[in-house]
């Protein structure tokens, strides 16, 4: 069975840093391609914030994150990151990993749903 947890969520000022992780057990990385959602509480879209192919291969961003948020694996350690950099208020959401197997959807209600996700809070 897949299990997902996230974590490295916190508190950060407007510019700040933070890295999320995901540890990922039961996942075969070379098989399925991996993401990170987030969710704006009061907000019921669930978007894809970053997105990496099986075997890590490529990465895909939308433009409200790109050149800020770098996703990563490490297949032997199970484990998906997310780094985060020139953080913004607009970034404040709870965070969410997802085995998204083929491929990875925009929007996926269902991953933020499943998932205990990590709070990310961005202050100006």
């Amino acid at each position: 069975a897949v299990d997902l947890v996230e974590s490295g969520g916190g508190s950060v000022e407007a510019g700040g840093s933070l890295t999320l992780s995901c540890a990922a057990s039961g996942v075969n990385f070379g098989a399925s391609d991996m993401g990170w959602y987030r969710q704006v509480p009061g907000n019921w879209r669930c978007e894809l914030v970053a997105d990496i192919t099986k075997g890590g291969g490529s990465t895909w961003y939308p433009d409200s994150v790109k050149g800020r948020f770098t996703i990563s694996q490490d297949s032997a350690k199970k484990t998906v990151s997310l780094r985060m950099s020139d953080l913004k208020p607009e970034d404040t959401a709870v965070y969410y990993c997802a085995a998204c197997g083929i491929t990875c959807a925009n929007a996926d209600v269902g991953v933020c749903r499943s998932g205990q996700g990590t709070q990310v809070t961005v202050s100006s």
